[in-house]
């Protein structure tokens, strides 16, 4: 059981647990949850994590088909300038490996924001802390959870 499922456990959150086969050869992580689950690609988001120029770092929360704006979300956190965070931050401040970064009970309490798009779904889907484990959610729970902004984040 990985720490984002102990939270959503401890925390008495209604979730679903959903377990695939992941491919180690597949490139996008969200486009293949939505292809082995047979769910609508809209509803699965990713976990982003982002780099301040002061090396801070937060979490953007979009759909797996969209694109992060940089502008977008250096505005949201009021910021200059944003870039992706490099794959050893992202390892040392959540504890998931990319692929399997779930929003929820990272190492470290990050500053969040969620594409505004997830409260047109009343469940949407997120790393469950591994690759090919995701975990269904309301978004309100999750915007709970994590203390998370919402705002317009994508290109």
């Amino acid at each position: 059981m990985t720490p984002a499922i102990k939270l959503l456990k401890n925390k008495k959150i209604k979730h679903t647990v959903h377990q695939y086969q992941h491919d180690e050869t597949e490139g996008s992580y969200g486009q293949e949850a939505a292809n082995k689950m047979g769910v609508d690609s809209n509803k699965i988001f990713k976990t982003l994590i982002v780099s301040f120029g002061d090396k801070t770092l937060a979490v953007a929360i979009i759909p797996v088909k969209n694109t992060l704006s940089m502008k977008k979300v250096a505005k949201v956190m009021q910021s200059k300038k944003v870039t992706m965070a490099a794959v050893d931050e992202v390892l040392r401040s959540t504890g998931y490996i990319l692929g399997g970064v779930s929003p929820l009970a990272q190492k470290k309490k990050l500053t969040t924001v969620i594409d505004e798009s997830a409260q047109s779904f009343e469940s949407i889907y997120v790393s469950a802390g591994q690759r090919g484990l995701e975990v269904e959610l309301s978004p309100h729970a999750l915007v709970e959870l994590t203390q998370a902004r919402v705002d317009a984040i994508c290109n």
